[in-house]
């Protein structure tokens, strides 16, 4: 029997977008001071996550909400279990945007809206390409699940819950990152290097902040700083910085008080250089200043060990392996008060195999011993993941990539964490293309439509070949 999946999801176009504008319309950030016993990471992933399960129960499949965390659409049955692993919360919006983020906008032939690929557009044509599948009737041996997270752009509270409570599948992949597969993903771990908020001297460094989350490149930064000299040959050199500088950004001056910004460019935090940190450019700029205390410890630490190094260099952590590449770091959030003890440097790390997360912590630790940082080990980490290419699993999703692209498929490793390494026999499949542009993590995210078409074509016959 042969079957035209290209017909069969065109035949359902107008759904498919329909469906997915609904979805992309919530506004599904995690919300800590507005999470509940009722909605643990806040009320918009809870909403995103009901929204899909009644699109699940609408289209006759079973259903199962997992405490409002977490939750999965099934169908078929047998004694294996197919995972495909999707999530429905997204990174914060940030400044910037052309498009109202959360109504979603077609526009020359793309989707703009925050999720759109990554990754409530991938996972709505995992779901489509399962829905075909079922409304055709066609025979399987195998039970597959469509299973949907709220935490995956945070700490992956949801899986963790799920694994625990409900049955962990046998094999499966994550529609979270790009054709023509991914079977490796590096170790990824966070560690926070902690200052208190002591100032010393002619200068005051009052506050600091950059950045919204571990695994974005920040894009834009603030200090306000207090002078007791001349404020306006600070306010001079800093404009003129500014000229030699790939960033862009402005002072104001207020009596004694200047209120600094800078703007970089934002990426994906799993490839940093692809960013412009505007945190540690603005750190950079203000440790030529006197600067003293624990304020000083922090610009400098900021300017000689983090700033234009996204490999981990200055920390002595760099490393290669020859199939999952380099280490990166990628320092994401940057936050001080003069009045608090608790002011922190983030970097996040995606390291290959020979590293581990307490190597990472030891070295840090040692380049910061002459200062007033306390190192701390985020918990969460997860070592690095690998499936043969010679697994039945890669090479059906490869061969299928192939028939339908007529492009050949190859294995890749990446840096960046989905939840394909849940599973010892999972990995990681679309839905961008090898020509399709990266707007994760960044201003104006969008998917095209090609891209959501073509992937929900290839994702209804590789789960067809996996579970007849």
């Amino acid at each position: 029997m042969t079957i035209d999946w290209r017909k069969e999801v065109e035949a359902r176009r107008e759904d498919l977008m329909k469906d997915l504008f609904t979805l992309l319309s919530i506004p599904s950030v995690r919300e800590d001071e507005l999470a509940t016993e009722d909605a643990p990471v806040g009320p918009g992933p809870k909403a995103a996550l009901l929204k899909f399960l009644e699109l699940g129960e609408r289209d006759g499949f079973l259903t199962k909400n997992v405490d409002n965390i977490a939750g999965h659409i099934e169908f078929g049955e047998g004694d294996e279990t197919l995972g495909v692993f999707g999530h429905v919360d997204v990174v914060p919006v940030g400044p910037g945007w052309d498009t109202d983020p959360f109504e979603p906008v077609e526009k020359d032939g793309r989707i703009y809206a925050r999720g759109a690929s990554d990754d409530k557009g991938p996972t709505m044509a995992a779901y489509y390409a399962l829905k075909i599948i079922k409304e055709l009737g066609l025979p399987v041996s195998k039970k597959t699940r469509v299973i949907l997270g709220t935490d995956e752009e945070s700490e992956w509270k949801c899986m963790d819950h799920y694994l625990e409570v409900e049955d962990t599948p046998d094999f499966g992949f994550s529609p979270d990152a790009e054709f023509p597969i991914i079977n490796g993903e590096k170790g990824n771990t966070t560690i926070l290097i902690e200052y208190p908020g002591k100032n010393e001297g002619n200068l005051t460094l009052v506050k600091f902040d950059s950045g919204m989350r571990d695994n974005m490149v920040p894009e834009t930064a603030t200090a306000v700083v207090e002078i007791s000299g001349d404020i306006n040959a600070f306010e001079k050199e800093f404009e003129e910085y500014l000229t030699t500088a790939p960033v862009t950004g402005d002072i104001e001056v207020v009596g004694s008080t200047a209120t600094l910004t800078v703007h970089g460019k934002a990426a994906h935090g799993a490839m940093p250089s692809k960013g412009i940190n505007a945190g540690t450019y603005l750190a950079n700029f203000l440790s030529f200043y006197d600067f003293s205390g624990s304020a000083k410890d922090y610009l400098t630490t900021i300017a000689d060990y983090v700033h234009t190094d996204t490999e981990g260099k200055n920390f002595g952590v760099n490393h290669a392996d020859d199939i999952m590449g380099e280490l990166t770091m990628n320092a994401g959030v940057f936050k001080f008060d003069s009045s608090r003890d608790d002011n922190i440097i983030t970097l996040n790390f995606r390291y290959p195999k020979g590293l581990t997360e307490e190597m990472i912590f030891d070295r840090i630790s040692e380049k910061t011993a002459n200062t007033s940082a306390k190192v701390i080990q985020k918990a969460g980490g997860k070592g690095p993941h690998y499936v043969s290419p010679e697994d039945p699993l890669v090479k059906t999703l490869l061969e299928v990539y192939e028939d339908h692209t007529g492009l050949k498929g190859h294995e890749q490793v990446i840096g960046g964490g989905t939840f394909g390494r849940l599973l010892e026999r999972g990995v990681a499949y679309g839905a961008m293309f090898p020509d399709s542009i990266d707007t994760m993590h960044q201003k104006n995210e969008f998917i095209s439509v090609d891209d959501l078409i073509n992937a929900t074509v290839i994702y209804a016959d590789a789960i067809y070949r996996l579970i007849k």
